[in-house]
This record gives C-alpha cells, structure tokens and sequence, in this order.
C-alpha cells in the first residue's frame, strides 16, 4: 500500500517532547514499550470480541461506513492497530474490500450499520459473490428484542444476503459473536473463495463477555477435495498426449487457487496454447508466443477460432458462463473437455465434461503434470494458432485528424506503467478496451466486476487495490463517464488517504456498451444512453482536491499520461474520446465464437 495510508493509533497523536528525548532510563522505557506490545487485554465486549477476532485472522484494514447499530463496533476498533478506511458510500466498501481481497488473496473486510447501510452493501457482496472473491462484511443491527418489529433502520440482513452470500450468520450471543467472525472470515477464503456475512444485534454488541473467539478455521463439516480421482487423471492425461489441437483454458480460480505458476510450467513444457477467461486475465503472460489472449464475447478472434476448433479443452478454473462460451451447442464443437474446478457443482453445469476433475487448481495441475509422459504432437496446430494470430490481429485505426481512439489511451497508459501495475476497471465498453489492448503478465493485476457487471466498481477497487499493493505498484483505473459518474464520491477518500491512483474516464458522453447494442440492434434508437450532461471530470477531480488532467486530442496523451501517473497522490485524466468507437471483436449474445464479427455490418 501506499506508505501516505500507513496505520495511525490514537497513542501516536500523544506523544510528547518528554516521551523522545528522556534517555535517564533507556532500559525501563524498552522494557515498558515491550510489554505494552505484547500485552492484550481481555475483551469485555461482544464488539470487542468482534474485534479480537479479526485482529487473530492477521486483518490490518477494514473499510466502511459508520452508523448506529455498528457503533459498538466501531468504538472497540477505536483501540485497534487495525486501520479502518472511512467510505463515501457503503457499495464502495464493499467494493473496496472486495478489490483487497483480489490483489491480497486474503479475505477485505468491510463494515456498514443496520438498515440503509447493510442494503447498499448488497450490490458489492453480489459483485464478490458472482467472481467467486473472498469477502467478510459485517453489519450492525436493531437489538434482538425489536427483530421483526419494523424498528427504525431494520432490514433483515441475512434473508436479503442468503442468495449472495457462501454463508451468513445472525450473531445472537455475546459469548458466541466473536467465534461467528472467526469462522465466517476462515469460510470466506476457504475452498472456492466468496463472500460471508455477520449480522450482529447492537444489545449482542453491547452485551459483556469475557469469552475470547475461537481461531479462525472453518466447521469440521466443512470439507474440501483438494486432489482429483486419480483414474480420471490417468484418462485426462492421456488424453491430452494424444490430442492434436490442445487449448488450455484458465479462468479465475487458477489465480484465486494460487495455480499460475504451476499452469504456465505445464502449457511451455508441453506447448499447449493458452487462452484466459476474463477473470482469468494475468494467470498466463500475454506476451509469450503461447498466449492466444482473452476469449469469449470481446475476446481475440484468434483465442475464439482456437476453441472453436480444438479437439481438447483443458479448463481450468472456469465456469464457463455466458459471455465465455456464447452458444452451448456451438462451443468447442469438436472437443473433448477436461475441466477442474474445486466446486463439484461447476463441472458438468454449464458445458459437459469429459473428464471432471474435482479439487484445488493447483493440486490437480501437479497431478495432470506427473501423469502426462510425453507432450502432444501439436506442432501444426500451434502454426495455424499463429496463423489466426496473424489473420485477425487486434489492430485498428488512429488517424490524426480524428478523435482520439481508446485503444491507443490504453496502450499509452499501458507503456508508462510497469509490468506489476494493477489495473481497475468499472464496466462497459472501457472494460473491453482494457482487456484487449493491455498486455497482462502477473496475476492479481487484473481488478474488475465480471459476473454481476457491475458499473461503478472501478473507482472504488482502486481504493482497495492501492491499499492492498506492493509501494512500486502502479494503480490505474481504467474507467467510462458512466460508470466513474456513479461511485465519483470515492475520491474524497482517495484525496483524504492521499492514496497514489491514477484515473483515466474514457469519456464519450455515452452509456458506450449500450450506445453499441442499440446501433447494432434497435436501429440506432439511443433510448437514455445519451450522456451528453456529463461534467468537466478534471476540474471535477481538483474540486475534490485531486489532480485533473483533460486530453482532447493525440498530442496530449503521452505527455498528460506521464504527468498523472507522476503526479504524488490521485489524479484524475478526462481523455475525450471518439465517441462512435465501438468494440470489436464481439460475439452476439448466444452467437457462435467462431463467427465473430470485425465490424457492426458483419453482426
């Protein structure tokens, strides 16, 4: 994280002249700072316990909203080492949290008080849950005595949560409160990560306990397969010796199951082409001859060619969800299909599976790895792979008496970055540019809403991503006017934290994915994607107390670039853009992969 949002106790805004320079007694003042470090008061709270139990999960952030029913909580964190990050909007702490827990791998922990707080957190726990993303949040509620009474701010948490959440719980006992933390934070990163959710009753909060909680690890009910029937393997493996036109197919859960490693080793020993999912972006490098890049709806022409006509998909991590896959009776065609995947209810659900391998990513890659003895005879196929590289490359124009054409913003801020910069994203045509025209090499350096879609998510992910990365880390959020209109309140945490992110709004004064469909579809009728009221983003970033930068044309861009990314705290870049871009390749919604189209006459 930034070293500008390093943990501030209230002990550090009391010391004094007397506490440095009293060098009488250098040995008791050690002896005294130690035993202050390493004494833990007992808890006498449930909020405490509440605390406590985060505190023994390793959690040193949290971020949220404050409000009534939350309030004990947040008094016991006042004494905390954990740093809480204060939210302009619960769906952004949610949203925050949710993008730390994608670069941490550890589970974000955000917080929000009965009622209106805990239902604007459900759009981010959703968000988690779509993308399989691990996630504690914890909600204040009315005391147990007014559940059920329509009290003031009372929202039953956990019946509207059930559906989006891996687990949740109503927190009823004081002894028990700090032990439901425990458990739900181990439950969310357990197996197949997710969200889980803690409702806790301000009376239960309040209540006096002298009970510490329980470790954080998960119900002995709670099993997991982490290795694959080994018969299966044996089948899978030889198969994919005898292939001819082998794919590999990595999604999400190679990065959430830690498997990247272990899956680039085996696509260069046995020089299988690989293609991601978009959740999977960054599990393999984009610049290696093997990377066929992004398939799906906006994917390559040349990854979706490349499952349309190979004769075994090896996936990996994959749900294989709509927007991949297109047509179910069109996809991978001519395929047998190998897939693994840690949840027993992915294999077979979507697409039908060969050889279902059920267990952890990286376990059952090891296990595929010492079971094929020899490499597939693929040398023509990764030719003809090369070929469609070739064929439809993602090319296109940028004439300099034009607008300035989004592709050719992403690859300038893409080129004044570093490798291990994170991108964030929030959703619509922006998002596809950052997929195609970003060279992706590291994992949990692609941050974005894939399953929900969630507009609005960009900014806010930022927030959590710059909070969650390394200090050499660049983070920029690749964002569309929409999309930045709707979360834009985050910068006020971003100035306050004085966090270094980089925000670059492709403005086209347009709802651009929409504008498309409804060219391409609806005749060109542009019901309510007209967004031409937009604001001046950059002098509204420097009202806030950011950085604005503006660019209309190509002599802007490197130049503007350089100084935002430069520029010690958030910025914000309003690139005007042309605004009858379009993304291409795309794939209509149920179409057929391999009949992608170049241009809108060709959908």
């Amino acid at each position: 994280m930034s070293e500008r949002a390093a943990k501030v106790t209230p002990a550090d805004d009391e010391q004094d002249d007397d506490q440095i320079t009293d060098s009488a007694a250098p040995d008791a003042a050690t002896d005294a700072a130690t035993e202050s470090e390493t004494t833990t008061d007992p808890v006498t709270t449930g909020a405490e316990s509440v605390v406590r139990a985060l505190e023994n999960a390793g959690v040193e952030y949290a971020f949220g909203v404050q409000g009534g029913a939350i309030m004990p909580v947040y008094d016991a964190l006042y004494d905390s080492d954990i740093y809480h990050v204060t939210m302009a909007h619960e769906q952004g702490a949610a949203h925050a949290a949710d993008a730390y827990g994608i670069v941490s791998g550890e589970p974000g922990v955000c917080l929000a008080t009965s009622g209106p707080g805990a239902t604007n957190l459900v759009t981010g726990i959703a968000d988690a849950d779509m993308d399989s993303d691990p996630l504690l949040a914890l909600t204040g509620q009315v005391p147990t005595e007014f559940v059920g009474n329509d009290a003031f701010q009372e929202t039953d948490t956990t019946g509207v949560t059930t559906p989006i959440t891996k687990e949740n719980t109503f927190s009823s006992d004081s002894d028990r409160v700090g032990s439901d933390v425990s458990e739900a934070f181990a439950l969310a990163r357990e197996g197949r990560p997710g969200p889980t959710l803690v409702d806790l009753p301000k009376d239960i909060t309040n209540g006096e306990t002298d009970r510490e909680p329980d470790a954080p690890d998960v119900p002995d009910t709670y099993e997991v397969q982490e290795r694959a029937d080994e018969e299966i393997v044996a089948a899978a493996a030889e198969r994919i010796e005898n292939a001819d036109r082998p794919v590999l197919l990595l999604g999400g859960g190679v990065i959430k199951g830690e498997a990247s490693e272990a899956c680039r080793e085996f696509a260069i020993e046995h020089e299988i082409p690989v293609i991601t999912t978009m959740p999977g972006i960054g599990s393999f490098p984009e610049d290696h001859e093997l990377s066929l890049e992004m398939a799906g709806m906006h994917g390559t022409g040349y990854a979706n060619m490349a499952i349309t006509h190979c004769d075994t998909l090896i996936g990996i991590g994959t749900r294989f969800d709509d927007r991949l896959t297109g047509g179910i009776e069109t996809f991978a065609p001519e395929a047998e299909v190998i897939h693994v995947d840690i949840d027993p209810a992915e294999i077979s659900k979507n697409i039908y599976a060969d050889y279902p391998l059920v267990g952890d990513a990286e376990t059952v890659v090891e296990q595929l790895s010492d079971a094929v003895d020899e490499s597939p005879e693929a040398k023509k196929w990764r030719a003809q792979c090369q070929q469609w590289k070739s064929d439809y490359s993602m090319a296109y124009d940028a004439p300099e008496d034009e607008p300035v054409q989004p592709e050719f913003v992403i690859e300038a801020l893409d080129e004044a970055t570093s490798d291990r910069a994170i991108v964030t994203t929030g959703v619509g045509q922006h998002q596809m540019w950052a997929c195609q025209y970003w060279t992706y090499t590291e994992p949990r350096t692609w941050v974005s809403s894939h399953g929900l879609g969630t507009m609005g998510y960009g900014l806010p992910s930022a927030i959590g991503a710059r909070i969650a990365a390394d200090d050499d880390q660049e983070v920029v959020c690749i964002d569309g006017d929409g999309s930045f209109l709707m979360t834009l309140q985050g910068l006020s945490v971003a100035v306050r934290e004085d966090l270094d992110i980089t925000v670059a709004v492709l403005n086209n004064e347009y709802i651009g994915m929409v504008r498309q469909w409804q060219d391409a579809f609806f005749d060109g009728r542009h019901s309510a994607s007209d967004y031409g009221w937009m604001p001046e983003f950059d002098k509204l970033a420097e009202a806030f107390g950011a950085s604005g930068f503006r660019i209309d044309d190509y002599d802007d861009v490197a130049e503007t670039i350089d100084a935002a990314i430069a520029y010690d705290g958030p910025s914000v870049i309003d690139v005007h853009i042309d605004p009858d871009a379009n993304v291409y390749p795309m794939v209509p919604s149920g179409g057929d992969n391999g009949q992608f189209a170049l241009t809108e006459d060709q959908l």
